[in-house]
């Protein structure tokens, strides 16, 4: 974590949240004795605070590379905010020589064409690994990780953090402040202590400043107003989904994908998601991904709102003879699903129907014409989970959310769809757009997809 960045503070903060080692007192002294203690890297120094210590090299096994202690030390003796490494590994600290089990340290090299390749590789066992087949493994998923994050960290995030940053009581303090200062001074050119030319300088300098800080509060009250739930993550999922679709290219613009991403960008967002990755020897001293272990911090949220059915998955369905993929969130009640639809339709066209999914070959029927519409979400009417665990049940009634991709949005200012959600609604449609409810005996579409009763653990890396 400090390598890549992060403060002593920062890095307390996030052991204490996690409860690393079952505590919650790291402090910032105990993060820099940890940084530049030898003994993580394997070696031990006898009398360090004498004028002659003794140094003993690899003593112990080390938890971390000594190239990275090294470049950890390098960079606590510079300035942090003018240091800046000259490559960035994306999964250093993250691989584990599956032999010994030391850390991997990371290599690079430059080729004359400019561009740099990068592995990793353990100095003892002389394993490598190149870094595109561990990112071409977690491609599989990260695009996953790139959506939930975008939705989280970089939508409602910052709002959370002005509300945060703009604390209402300070700023009514510094008003109050601010007009005692005014009165002070208009008793002072009152009492002829300012020429009235002085008093106008003073005058303005306050009330400008009274004026700003009730700019800030006016916003920090609309911030107060700002209650996300687990609902608006799964609106704005959809949101950004059907925006894919009907503005492709001003999605680009708003959404990055994980090809578009800096090096630096990558690696951040692997520290925050991933936690380890186990590697297995293949051939010819060469190694390949077998498992990523994810941050808890992340996991177990993650978990929580998938299976109440306020996130997402994505899996592959056949449609015809094309291969695709479809999104499918948990089961959610009546009312919940009702309200979802009404704010979705706050801002587009949704249309929902019923389908009937076959348990035995693992098929449904759906009423959709691909070139026209495109379904947006798959949920089931009833919670299997609970009443069908075994999945003994023939048929399950799914429910699906689907758009036309001709119309666009019902918004004047289309922008608006890229920046904002819509808000809850009283339960009254808005609009005369009622949803077709069918069981489809002739239906115009087939898909066929595994729908597994998967564990937390896999729906995580799946």
């Amino acid at each position: 974590m400090y390598h890549s960045g992060l403060s002593y503070k920062k890095i307390s903060n996030i052991l204490n949240d996690e409860k690393v080692l079952d505590k919650t007192n790291w402090r910032d002294s105990t993060i820099v004795g940890i940084l530049q203690n030898e003994i993580y890297k394997g070696d031990f120094v006898h009398g360090k605070k004498t004028k002659k210590p003794t140094y003993y090299e690899n003593v112990v096994d080390p938890i971390i590379s000594k190239e990275l202690w090294e470049e950890c030390q390098v960079q606590k003796k510079k300035n942090s905010r003018s240091y800046q490494r000259t490559l960035t590994y994306l999964f250093l600290q993250k691989l584990k020589c599956p032999k010994c089990g030391r850390i991997l340290g990371g290599k690079a090299t430059t080729k004359k064409n400019g561009n740099s390749y990068f592995y990793y590789y353990c100095n003892d066992c002389k394993l490598t690994i190149k870094e595109n087949v561990i990112e071409e493994y977690i491609s599989e998923f990260i695009d996953n990780i790139v959506e939930y994050d975008s939705v989280v960290n970089q939508f409602f995030l910052p709002m959370i953090k002005q509300k945060i940053e703009n604390p209402k009581e300070d700023i009514e303090k510094e008003i109050k402040k601010q007009k005692d200062k005014f009165t002070r001074i208009r008793e002072a050119y009152i009492n002829e202590v300012f020429t009235l030319e002085e008093y106008d300088i003073e005058r303005k300098k306050v009330e400008n400043t009274i004026e700003d800080l009730e700019t800030k509060l006016n916003e920090s009250e609309v911030c107060d107003e700002l209650k996300f739930t687990p609902e608006d993550i799964l609106v704005k999922r959809d949101i950004d989904f059907i925006n894919s679709v009907k503005y492709p290219e001003k999605y680009k613009e708003y959404n990055k994908s994980w090809k578009e991403f800096t090096r630096e960008e990558k690696a951040n967002l692997i520290m925050n998601y991933i936690e380890d990755i186990t590697l297995k020897e293949t051939y010819n001293k060469k190694c390949d991904v077998e498992f990523i272990k994810f941050r808890e911090s992340i996991v177990n949220p993650c978990n929580d709102l998938y299976f109440n059915g306020y996130l997402d998955r994505k899996d592959y369905a056949i449609f015809g003879n094309i291969m695709g993929t479809l999104r499918f969130s948990e089961y959610r009640s009546d009312d919940e699903v009702w309200q979802h639809i009404l704010r979705l339709r706050e801002f587009y066209d949704v249309g929902f129907y019923q389908a009937t999914y076959n348990t035995e070959t693992s098929m449904f029927y759906f009423n959709i014409d691909e070139d026209s519409q495109a379904i947006v979400r798959i949920f089931p009417m009833e919670n299997y989970r609970e009443i069908d665990p075994d999945m003994k049940m023939k048929e399950y009634d799914l429910g699906v959310l689907y758009i036309n991709k001709d119309n666009g949005t019902i918004l004047e200012d289309e922008e608006a769809v890229f920046k904002y959600i819509p808000d809850k609604t009283d339960g009254i449609l808005t609009r005369e757009i009622k949803p077709t409810i069918v069981k489809p005996a002739n239906a115009i579409g087939l898909a066929e997809c595994t729908i597994e009763d998967e564990t937390s653990e896999e729906v995580v890396s799946s």
